[in-house]
């Protein structure tokens, strides 16, 4: 076996009465991908600190290439061992490519930067490393891809062979993604070594070839990813089996009396459905794009009128085809499509996050401009969206914060059911946790969450998982079921 190129040891570090980091271990072999995992305060990011000299450890070694690690002061010496390529930017935008390669170490002549030969090295360095963007780009104007492929650059040129990415795929869609994966792969093959950091776990899967589990502020394992199913992942990561999971959330949902109870609702798009919501269940919906999951979840939001069965919402008839009824009986939405059908992008956050709780801030018809941006403030504060204020355009939002604009106004209603379509798609993957969280915090308040997506890792937290197939209910799959078994569910493949 090599010698690891970085390795912690016993790693603890102490906040005052707070241990960030218990037992931090981590060992990365030279040309892998490693991915570091773990939940929200499981010490990853403590670890990371610690690994790129920005703090010392109180207990427990770190050594690079089998060396001890600097002094923290020798940041030069840091600098050529690791570095790390955060989320957000630590570039700056209004300088060139070629400024940022050698910001603070420029070529000079005669005692002045010579642009000629920054511009120079800077084209061989991108060269180099197969990073194909202009020298004199503006910064600030490049893709994120783009940025972080510059800023990779920047931490080799230094001499460092040890890259982290925190969370690289956090901004990026679908397909910037895939490029950034066969980037990684092939400076991978160039003697480039990587220790990925993500929360999706099927990114774990597709780009790395081992994986370490933090839980708890310690170590729990380290394996190679084709000897870890996802399944005994999510468990390390847990601490529980996924059937421990599934009991407990199980346990809490038959607990409830029910909420929602549909018998025989029928409509062009679904025919004869009978399902129950309890009070503190999630309940998903999947199918193929034409299986009738989205028509049927929004019948209950008033967008639609079957043309057969019932619906009670708390023993009461839900009203159908009148959207204020269903809201005023208690039905909160997050529509398919925030673009069309979720904000509107000519007013403020605060405006946006309101609209459904218009008629309890005021009276004859005015609504009370104090009281609206206090609902609004709240909202913001209890669903982490990161904006100026509620005065701040909704257009000028990430897609993530848009999306949970979206979700604050349907909770600001305080609803008794919750139909969420399509929660987290475009957004990224802190987002896509925060917005997930709510659904969490929803069913520990007691309210009934129907979840209809085609991301299984929005359905995971679901109760119990009804899939639809050309209309009619064909399989429930209760919590802990296995990705296939799902999909061949979804597929048609497992009924006739």
């Amino acid at each position: 076996m090599s010698t690891p190129l970085a390795e912690a040891r016993g790693v603890v570090k102490r906040y005052g009465p707070t241990t960030a980091l218990a037992d931090g271990q981590l060992t990365v072999l030279p040309g892998e991908s490693h991915a570091l995992v773990g939940r929200n305060g499981a010490g990853k990011s403590t670890l990371v600190r610690i690994l790129t000299g920005l703090e010392a450890p109180d207990e427990g070694t770190v050594r690079f290439d089998g060396d001890p690690a600097p002094a923290l002061t020798d940041r030069d010496a840091w600098r050529s061992k690791v570095a790390c390529v955060y989320q957000h930017p630590t570039v700056v935008p209004e300088l060139t490519v070629a400024e940022n390669l050698f910001i603070n170490r420029q070529p000079l002549q005669r005692g002045f930067i010579s642009w000629r030969r920054l511009k120079t090295e800077a084209a061989r360095l991108l060269d180099t490393w197969d990073v194909r963007v202009d020298p004199d780009a503006r910064t600030a104007g490049l893709k994120v891809e783009d940025r972080q492929m510059v800023e990779i650059a920047r931490a080799l040129s230094f001499g460092a062979r040890f890259i982290i990415l925190d969370e690289p795929t956090a901004q990026l869609d679908n397909r910037e993604i895939e490029r950034l994966f066969t980037r990684m792969r092939a400076l991978q093959d160039s003697g480039v070594t990587f220790l990925f950091i993500s929360h999706h776990l099927q990114e774990v899967y597709e780009v790395c070839q081992a994986v370490t589990v933090l839980r708890d502020a310690r170590w729990i394992t380290t394996a190679p990813v084709a000897d870890l199913p996802r399944r005994a992942l999510v468990e390390a990561m847990a601490g529980e089996t996924i059937a421990e999971q599934a009991e407990r959330r199980r346990t809490v949902a038959a607990a409830g009396p029910v909420l929602l109870d549909v018998r025989g609702l029928t409509s062009p798009a679904y025919e004869d459905v009978d399902l129950t919501v309890r009070r503190g269940e999630v309940v998903g919906l999947a199918g193929s794009s034409a299986s009738g999951k989205i028509e049927l979840a929004e019948s209950f939001t008033g967008l639609h009128t079957p043309t057969g069965g019932t619906a009670r919402i708390d023993g009461a008839p839900l009203p159908f085809g009148d959207v204020r009824a269903a809201l005023k009986a208690g039905v909160g939405f997050v529509p398919r499509d925030r673009h069309d059908e979720g904000l509107v992008f000519g007013m403020s956050i605060g405006d946006n996050a309101t609209l459904s709780v218009l008629d309890r801030l005021g009276r004859f018809g005015f609504v009370g401009t104090d009281r609206k941006r206090g609902v609004a403030t709240a909202l913001i504060e209890r669903l982490d969206i990161h904006a100026e204020g509620p005065d701040q355009p909704v257009s000028d939002l990430s897609g993530g914060n848009a999306q949970k604009v979206v979700m604050a106004r349907a909770l600001a209603s305080g609803p008794r059911l919750l139909v969420l379509v399509n929660p987290t798609v475009g957004v990224d993957v802190k987002s896509k946790e925060s917005l997930l969280a709510r659904v969490d915090s929803a069913r520990e308040d007691g309210t009934a969450v129907l979840v209809v997506s085609d991301e299984l890792d929005d359905l995971r937290r679901c109760d119990r998982v009804l899939v639809l197939f050309h209309g009619r209910v064909v399989a429930e799959h209760p919590a802990g079921w296995r990705d296939h078994e799902l999909i061949a569910s979804i597929e048609g493949v497992d009924h006739g």
